[in-house]
């Protein structure tokens, strides 16, 4: 059983539970989503994402980001994902982040996009 993120309850008012598919998104919008030095115990985890949507917005920072996130997930998360696609997108004041990646427990490629406007 895995709980779900962000926690919260199911309708009969336990703890809600999760697929292993959808707990693995959840780890990875968890990673995308906290800021290094946010967590206690572990001050690198995190890609700075939130921290870059108040920034200029360029294509530069993009590709900054995108690299960024790569490292990450591969230290992070390499040991259940694969990443075969991770494209990182700004327009106005919103990030884009879309990701193709093989799970590799079950060896099937899932699709996230996850998006974050200032």
């Amino acid at each position: 059983m895995n709980i779900d993120f962000p926690f919260c309850f199911d309708g009969r008012g336990r703890t809600a539970a999760t697929t292993d598919d959808d707990h693995i998104r959840d780890m990875i919008e968890e990673f995308l989503f906290t800021s290094p030095g946010e967590r206690v115990n572990r001050p690198d985890f995190g890609s700075g994402l939130l921290q870059l949507v108040f920034a200029p917005n360029s294509p530069e920072l993009a590709a900054t980001l995108q690299v960024t996130i790569q490292a990450g997930l591969q230290r992070w998360l390499g040991d259940l994902i694969q990443v075969h696609k991770l494209e990182v997108t700004s327009e106005d004041a919103t990030l884009r982040v879309e990701l193709v990646y093989l799970v590799r427990r079950t060896q099937e490629q899932q699709t996230a996009q996850f998006t974050r406007a200032a």
